[in-house]
């Protein structure tokens, strides 16, 4: 017997609440979730995405070139709240064999309260901050480089080597620029504070080069000076990092001419994200998006005029 919308409705509408407990219940709801990491091969290298919560932005001024009307339905369309920006935090993990290596760091404990979650993540998922022989950073917005250094001064990975893009470097670094974009102060204290004990121990590297052995930078610039993505390969596994090549990929992937607040050449940024867009759907390659719904990872199809993040299945098998 075919079941209508009405009748279907109707039905739910005479149904107990939902979060309604009885007094016979065996327990209470519950707070919290599951350490959140995820497990996954590339060749013969192991990655693991490891969350760090996530916070919302106001939308007002958000995507400032596009109609707000059509901001929400967009959100309203992936399910999502309409009144707010839902952005995720997902870093990397990458065992090359021979070395464990970062990229990015997650918000440390100077995020929203939503988010830095990072560390109880990373050792739920069996490693020790002395463990990393590495951190590759991506660019130096603070949700990326935060993790890397504490509020109170503390460095979280004192054994690892720091690579850092060198465009990002420049930029970040110079008196010059600070004068030039005061509105941007705070980044550059920031990026002071976060590095300015170690700057000697940098290294820096440019775009389209082997930085580890598998691991290859790939210009993206736009959303800053240096943001840089890269290019995991491994015998026949290829795995495109694409850091903020978006904000949020039911959002920017699905709109690719829109631009976020933080594009800061909003320019060069779409023109960026539609070609890295377009290469990984042209190539099939597996993606993954600091900014997406955990773990972050899956592959890019061409829908209408922009595009879709088809998200890798579960699976409890690394």
């Amino acid at each position: 017997m075919p079941v209508h919308r009405r009748t279907l409705l109707g039905s739910l509408a005479a149904a107990p609440l939902v979060g309604a407990f009885p007094a016979w219940a065996a327990a209470p709801p519950l707070a919290g979730q599951a350490p959140s990491f995820f497990r996954y091969r590339v060749g013969d290298m192991q990655v693991t995405a490891i969350h760090d919560g996530m916070a919302y932005r106001g939308l007002d001024g958000f995507i400032p070139n596009a109609d707000p009307a059509a901001v929400k339905q967009a959100l309203a369309d992936n399910f999502l709240p309409t009144d707010k920006m839902p952005i995720t935090f997902t870093t990397l993990v990458i065992n090359t064999g021979g070395k464990l290596v970062l990229i990015d760091t997650g918000n440390g404990d100077l995020g929203a309260p939503t988010a830095g979650k990072w560390m109880a993540n990373f050792l739920a998922a069996g490693f020790t901050p002395d463990q990393v022989d590495t951190v590759i950073f991506s660019h130096f917005h603070g949700d990326h480089i935060n993790g890397f250094r504490l509020k109170d001064g503390t460095a979280v990975f004192p054994k690892a080597e720091i690579m850092v893009p060198e465009a990002e470097w420049a930029y970040w670094t110079s008196d010059n620029e600070r004068t030039r974009t005061p509105g941007l102060a705070g980044g550059f204290d920031n990026v002071k504070r976060v590095f300015g004990p170690v700057m000697k121990d940098v290294t820096t590297y440019g775009w389209d080069k082997e930085i580890v052995p598998g691991i290859t930078s790939v210009r993206a610039d736009g959303h800053t000076p240096g943001h840089t993505a890269f290019a995991i390969v491994s015998g026949t596994g290829k795995l495109l990092v694409m850091s903020d090549v978006t904000n949020n990929t039911s959002i920017f992937a699905r709109h690719p001419d829109w631009s976020a607040v933080f594009d800061q050449d909003a320019a060069m940024a779409r023109a960026t994200r539609h070609r890295m867009l377009d290469l990984a759907a042209t190539e099939k390659m597996q993606v993954s998006f600091y900014h997406a719904p955990f773990p972050a990872t899956g592959n890019i199809v061409r829908e209408g005029d922009g595009f879709r993040l088809v998200p890798t299945l579960w699976n409890s098998q690394a």
